[in-house]
């Protein structure tokens, strides 16, 4: 058809037959026939450079007549109705030739069937697409052709990626642009393209793209660990395309072509200064192509996804996924692990020191795995060189350590006595800084284990009387003894010649008494 419109356009330039066959390579017998052909339909040839090649190859070979049995006619009756029926979930030939059969006693077998079938889908020129099934796949690529932003300073040209994905069920198709092909940016914008179609398929079938695809093959390709755990998210799966087999991805390909007229073209006079300018341009212009009518059908693409596939998609999850990025690091003798891109430490269990950690992480979170199981999950904070620490992985003995406060001595103490309460008020009180006042608060209370809490709550009694508290006097009272002679002895008073009381120092062993230096 491309040489027919040649001869067209050479003709009604008045060019003569020879000069045509010659430049065109053709016989006069074969461009006499094209040009009575086309005359016999309109003597003016200038009317067909308007037709496209599809008309003229109508008008030129038109389809011969199917003559339809007479005993076949209810069956072909049928057809018209069957592409759209076979793009429903589970819908077969097979489930289409069960029902008719029931219905007609003397029907014909499935072969034969299915022979009829395929005849008449060649006599309507139907296209494949009618047997992609409703809510089965999703075909994802980027347009090789680039849009951009401008700077506004500079006013420097940026190009963008132009990201597509078509259900080829009903062709209602998603575009948006994005900074890259990084795995980030696809995450991102098919997470946008389902949150569109309001559901999930039961596949996303992409390019073999190095943001989806971590190692290509013909048979089990690896798809990278981000775009797994998206699959998983939403409960679809991820099934590449073959490479280079053009076919498995004609669709989405066919679709670029289209928004390259539809959107490419009106926006390329266009200025914008950032994606978002750009993606809300694109979204109206995207909302007008799945709402116009398609050629050759009686409705658009939106109103063949409402019909047939809107309600075939699977749900969307209840929450928008995040993106996640992966780390691996041993466990270090304090009980933390690293998350490198950050420099920040997050704990683990104490029994995991020593081994290798996978530390999962959002904008919002971390969560770390040993062995597929979950072990610990943290608020993830950005800060160079920190801790984040719960005290439940920590080490029992270091868990004693963490809980140490003002508040913890002082309720340990209570459980003693009131004595003991005041002796760890004046030694807390008795530094700068509480903290450096704990290691002795530890020492006291240790003596209740060692000594009883009774004794020690005697010895933080005449500690207090002598007014100068500390770890040592008490270890010193209680490892004396002195503990156990009763406090009255000691506010026993006399008067001295001049009447004023002086204590009496109460006997015991070490004193010598008046009569020794007799």
């Amino acid at each position: 058809m491309f040489q027919v419109k040649r001869i067209i356009e050479l003709r009604t330039s008045q060019k003569s037959n020879r000069v045509i066959a010659r430049v065109l390579g053709i016989s006069r017998n074969t461009l006499d026939n094209y040009l009575r052909q086309l005359s016999a339909h309109n003597t003016d040839l200038s009317t067909f450079l308007s037709w496209t090649e599809e008309e003229l190859n109508k008008l030129l070979n038109p389809p011969s007549p199917e003559v339809v049995p007479a005993e076949h006619r209810e069956l072909y009756a049928l057809f018209p109705g069957y592409p759209k029926e076979l793009a429903r979930a589970g819908v077969s030939r097979l489930t289409l030739w069960t029902e008719y059969s029931l219905k007609h006693p003397a029907a014909l077998g499935y072969r034969q069937f299915c022979y009829h079938f395929h005849r008449w889908l060649a006599s309507q020129k139907v296209s494949m697409h009618f047997e992609h099934k409703a809510g089965d796949k999703l075909f994802v690529d980027f347009a090789g052709g680039k849009l951009h932003l401008t700077d506004a300073q500079t006013g420097q040209l940026i190009p963008v990626e132009f990201f597509v994905a078509i259900l080829p069920c009903s062709q209602l198709t998603y575009a948006q642009c994005v900074m890259s092909q990084r795995k980030e940016d696809l995450v991102v914008a098919l997470s946008n393209a389902l949150a569109y179609f309001g559901g999930v398929p039961q596949a996303i079938v992409p390019d073999n793209l190095k943001a989806a695809v971590s190692k290509a093959d013909r048979y089990e390709p690896e798809i990278n660990q981000t775009l797994a755990d998206f699959a998983s998210h939403y409960g679809t799966c991820i099934f590449p395309a073959r490479s280079r087999k053009p076919k498995d991805k004609a669709l989405v390909e066919n679709a670029v072509n289209i928004l390259y007229g539809r959107i490419y073209a009106p926006l390329r006079n266009h200025v914008f200064h950032s994606i978002e300018q750009l993606n809300a341009a694109v979204r109206q212009l995207l909302e007008a192509h799945n709402n116009t009518q398609q050629k050759g059908k009686e409705s658009s693409r939106r109103e063949r996804f409402i019909e047939l596939e809107q309600d075939a998609l699977m749900p969307l999850p209840a929450q928008h996924y995040q993106l996640k990025k992966f780390s691996l690091s041993k466990v270090h003798p304090n009980g933390h692990a690293t998350l490198k891109e950050d420099k920040h430490y997050y704990s683990v269990p104490y029994r995991l020191v020593g081994k290798q950690v996978k530390l999962v992480y959002t904008h919002e979170s971390v969560e770390i795995y040993h062995n597929h199981q979950r072990v610990a999950c943290h608020e993830r904070l950005i800060t160079k060189n920190r801790y984040t620490t719960l005290k439940e992985h920590l080490h029992p003995s270091h868990q004693w350590i963490q809980s140490w406060s003002p508040a913890f001595f002082e309720e340990q103490a209570d459980k003693i006595g009131p004595n003991t309460r005041l002796a760890i008020n004046e030694i807390l009180g008795s530094k700068v800084y509480p903290e450096q006042a704990y290691r002795s608060c530890v020492g006291v209370l240790a003596f209740a284990k060692r000594y009883t809490a009774q004794r020690l709550e005697n010895a933080c009694e005449r500690a207090l009387y002598y007014n100068h508290i500390s770890a040592t006097l008490i270890k010193s009272i209680l490892d004396r003894e002195l503990d156990r002679i009763p406090l009255i002895d000691e506010e026993v008073v006399a008067a001295d010649a001049d009447g004023v009381p002086r204590p009496v120092i109460p006997l015991h062993d070490n004193i010598r008494g008046a009569e020794f230096y007799q």
